[in-house]
């Protein structure tokens, strides 16, 4: 079958993309337009691993060039999609919100009028815990009421959703949102809180902490997703009810207090952190946690591998990456 995976240079990317690669039953085609939010280094280096795969190949391409998607469409003719490539980050929305426009809105609107015309079998799309905002009750489960998101990411990814239920309303698209609670491992990405106390933590530099430490995130291994992304995918909404159209949590469930979080990266590294505890910061959300119910019973997802044994990997990839004795 064949897959198009868009942001395959990112975190989750690379690793959807590796996965399906390594199976041998796929041909996947990559794109991303490798822009420079965070290291492009990065992004270039996890595309090199993927280059020993046959069944993979990359195009440099931006989805919020319609006429380009089009044409990936018209000559791959993909059997499924799995669209992961966003502007990612609640921090720098507050900064560059027209960048969220152009590609979480606008570019994902070019996707869906490609879907419409080229018709893959599914397309699961990347949402995030994000849209659950003001007024959201823990555990966050789907069926609240997400009309009030805190940050303008949030915002972009509750248009997603919105914009994909009226596409597969009207032109009966199988598509699925999954809201990403918060995702570490190896390769990850340099803005997320794993790398930076990590690389805070290796240096000697202030930790800050906002909330001073007190926020609750629901921390989930990269390989839990990617088993999760690629069950959900294979296994579209029946055609009744109409439409096919759906959207889940994926997380682990267990959150955990990010002071808590520091304390075991600490034990990893072998060094204490220099925390400074800050006040809260505009955009963020104190508490996420994530009812999987919903998930669990249509595709079986339940996560596998707990903290403490994702942070031993994350923190051996971070050593040899970043060259850490």
């Amino acid at each position: 079958m064949k897959v198009l995976v868009t942001g395959a240079a990112g975190f989750i990317g690379y690793h959807v993309s590796r996965r399906l690669s390594e199976s041998k039953r796929c041909e996947v085609l990559g794109i991303d337009n490798l822009n420079d939010y965070y290291s492009v280094d990065l992004k270039q280096a996890r595309l090199k691993q993927l280059e020993s795969f046959d069944a993979f190949r990359f195009l440099r391409l931006d989805f919020s060039d319609a006429k380009a998607v089009l044409a990936i469409f018209e000559h791959f003719k993909p059997d499924y999609v799995v669209h992961l490539g966003a502007q990612a980050g609640v921090r720098y929305s507050l900064e560059n919100p027209a960048a969220y426009v152009q590609s979480n809105i606008t570019g994902f609107l070019n996707m869906l009028e490609a879907a419409r015309m080229h018709r893959p079998r599914h397309m699961v799309f990347a949402s995030s815990s994000s849209v659950y905002g003001a007024g959201a009750k823990v555990p966050f489960s789907e069926d609240q009421i997400t009309d009030q998101p805190v940050s303008f990411y949030g915002a972009t990814k509750k248009s997603n959703e919105l914009m994909a239920y009226s596409y597969s309303h009207l032109h009966k698209l199988s598509l699925t949102g999954l809201r990403f609670f918060t995702v570490y491992g190896p390769w990850g990405r340099p803005d997320m809180a794993p790398i930076l106390f990590s690389k805070a933590i290796s240096e000697g530099k202030p930790l800050r902490l906002f909330n001073e430490g007190k926020n609750l995130r629901d921390f989930t291994y990269i390989d839990d997703i990617v088993d999760g992304i690629l069950k959900v995918l294979l296994y579209p909404a029946a055609d009744t009810p109409v439409p096919p159209y759906r959207v889940f949590n994926i997380g682990h469930h267990r959150p955990v207090e990010t002071r808590l979080f520091v304390e075991m990266l600490e034990t990893l590294l072998g060094k204490k952190a220099k925390i400074e505890l800050l006040p809260p910061q505009p955009g963020d959300m104190f508490e996420t946690c994530a009812s999987l119910e919903r998930i669990q019973a249509a595709v079986g997802f339940e996560p596998k591998v707990p903290l403490e044994e994702g942070l031993r990997r994350f923190v051996e990839w971070f050593k040899e990456y970043y060259r850490l004795s």
